[in-house]
């Protein structure tokens, strides 16, 4: 496989639908506080964006915004019920586990770069019963930057035995496109994510409708 053309997967948005337990995890918080539950399914996008950006919109919500030393004191606890259920309600998106036997077939390495912490992304992916079909996982700390910062998506391929100039990323959010546009890689988000088809708004090299097309549309953009 060195040298080959390698896929990149985000994770959250992208292979699984994580919200409902993000969430969770955010309300467990906001339950601490004595505020209920202050977050629900009509925030998944927020979700999407991390354990910060929820809490951000909770204390919104309870009119205390702008607090952002609250917020990172909040986050380890956010972290903690999150990994204490972390696959209550999250699911590997259609199709997703079969794509990605098929690519790898087809000679095609397979990464995850995500921006969820790592050792939470292998638990989770662990926990899906999907960890094996990777070759490589980096998280948001693996290195001391994250995405859209070139450098995790670089490791990832390089995990992965592939090279840099022949892989692509698929991702649901700005974030991932704009890791693409650093790299200089095609960037394909997903339509089945949390905007839906309005993430077409971001002009990817590419949208995936459904994950039965991958395979195709990777060997059209890596050859």
């Amino acid at each position: 496989m060195q040298g080959g053309s390698t896929v990149v997967f985000d994770l959250d948005g992208t292979l699984a639908d994580t919200s409902a337990d993000l969430l969770a995890s955010a309300n467990a918080c906001f339950r601490a506080m004595g505020a209920g539950d202050l977050l629900d399914n009509g925030d998944r996008l927020t979700a999407f964006h991390g354990g910060r950006a929820m809490l951000r919109l909770g204390f919104a919500r309870m009119g205390r915004a702008g607090d952002a030393a609250e917020v990172d004191g909040w986050y380890p606890r956010l972290l903690e019920a999150y990994a204490g259920a972390i696959a209550v309600h999250t699911r590997l998106y259609p199709g997703a586990v079969e794509a990605v036997e098929a690519l790898r077939r087809g000679g095609h390495a397979v990464a995850i770069c995500t921006n969820k912490p790592e050792g939470l992304a292998e638990a989770l992916m662990r926990a899906l019963g999907a960890r094996e079909l990777f070759a490589a996982l980096v998280g948001a700390d693996t290195l001391p930057v994250r995405k859209p910062d070139p450098a995790p998506y670089v490791l990832a391929v390089e995990r992965a035995g592939g090279v840099v100039a022949r892989s692509m990323i698929l991702g649901d959010t700005e974030t991932d496109l704009l890791t693409a546009r650093a790299v200089g890689v095609p960037g394909v988000l997903v339509a089945f994510g949390p905007e839906g088809a309005g993430i077409a708004r971001l002009k990817p090299d590419a949208l995936l409708d459904r994950y039965e097309d991958l395979p195709d549309l990777a060997a059209r953009l890596l050859g």
